[in-house]
């Protein structure tokens, strides 16, 4: 699984009930040091069992570095890093093999890889692969910052109730900050609370609910980027895309600049402060596949988690019956608040690849 990037490349490897899940980072300049708990920190807003809104499986997802770093400065050669797989029970997975879980990729996998396929805890499709991703992304988010562009997240919406948005024009590093230090990342702790209630309650209910994360970024330069699949809109979609559950992408206004008439969608120039600005931000900070040096902004819709304690409809592959399914174990009743970092862990390493 890999991010083919201009100058850097990343694998993720592994599997959710495997030894251990990682990654190999080859690009990283030589020279830069890593802050080591910085980056711990960072993985820990996405490790699991932290709340009674995530999984119950516990894991460290602390990285062991195995080359590319001396002494915590890159050296030049790829950036490997090990994360060990602890609280697996695989058990839990037995019956899946026969019978898919709807909405997994159970079925599809099997039918690609035969009877070798690893389908415990969702083997090579599970959301444990964000860990080692976030290794990467959480390291391009320190070149970013020392480069003096900043790049944070926050829920936007779980379950139709929504946060406060990121300003368009105006968002800073500190609003980033301020979300980061809350134990659930949202703009307005008021919504945050009614979202909590809402994934509550569908826990209890043996359900789940899906939300979306909105991502911007500041400092960028103007004209980052390129026309066609050049595009960073391409390449941040294609990259977006790769996190789990993730079933839609958009930048700027998205869908909603199709109900709006260009006199109002567009985005009129001015100066400010002796720069040229625009005064709203309806394209995202992104025009014909170039940063405009505007805020960069998107979002990442999450389907529902698909894990659920209700009986479901599923077919027994190896008898071709149709049976009633009731999934056990431990999962997420909304995967969104630990795919806040991911989110922006991904489009660190495109926006770092790009600034390259």
């Amino acid at each position: 699984m890999e991010f083919q990037g201009n100058k850097l490349h990343l694998t993720v490897f592994g599997q959710s009930h495997a030894p251990a899940v990682g990654m190999v980072l080859d690009g990283l300049p030589s020279g830069f040091a890593v802050d080591m708990e910085k980056l711990q920190s960072f993985l820990a807003r996405r490790a699991p069992g932290q709340s009674r809104f995530t999984t119950a499986r516990k894991e460290a997802d602390i990285p062991e570095f195995v080359s590319g770093l001396t002494e915590g400065v890159a050296c030049g050669a790829p950036v490997c890093a090990l994360i060990r797989n602890g609280d697996k029970r695989s058990a839990d997975y037995a019956r899946f093999f026969s019978v898919p879980r709807p909405s997994h990729a159970d079925y599809p996998a099997r039918v690609r890889y035969g009877d070798a396929y690893d389908f415990r805890g969702g083997g090579p499709f599970s959301g444990r692969l964000t860990a080692p991703l976030c290794v990467a992304g959480g390291i391009a988010l320190q070149w970013l910052e020392a480069r003096g562009v900043f790049l944070g997240a926050h829920i936007a919406s779980i379950a139709g109730i929504r946060d406060a948005a990121f300003d368009p024009v105006d968002v800073s590093a500190a609003d980033f900050e301020a979300v980061r230090s809350r134990d659930f990342p949202v703009l307005d702790p008021a919504a945050g609370q009614r979202m909590q209630e809402a994934i509550d309650l569908a826990r209890q209910e043996q359900d789940s609910v899906g939300g979306v994360v909105e991502c911007a970024a500041v400092g960028l330069p103007a004209g980052v980027g390129g026309p066609l699949f050049e595009g960073l809109e391409s390449a941040l979609s294609a990259a977006l895309f790769a996190i789990p559950a993730v079933k839609g992408v958009a930048f700027g206004s998205g869908f909603e600049a199709a109900a709006l008439r260009g006199s109002r969608h567009n985005d009129p120039y001015i100066l400010k402060g002796g720069q040229v600005r625009t005064a709203t931000n309806h394209a995202g900070g992104l025009l014909g596949g170039m940063t405009t040096g505007m805020p960069l902004l998107l979002t990442a819709a999450f389907k529902p988690t698909p894990s659920i304690g209700q009986a479901q409809k599923s077919v027994n592959l190896d008898t071709l019956e149709e049976e009633e399914l009731v999934i056990t174990g431990r999962h997420d009743p909304c995967v969104v608040p630990r795919a806040v970092p991911v989110v922006e862990a991904v489009a660190a390493l495109v926006l770092m690849d790009r600034l390259l």
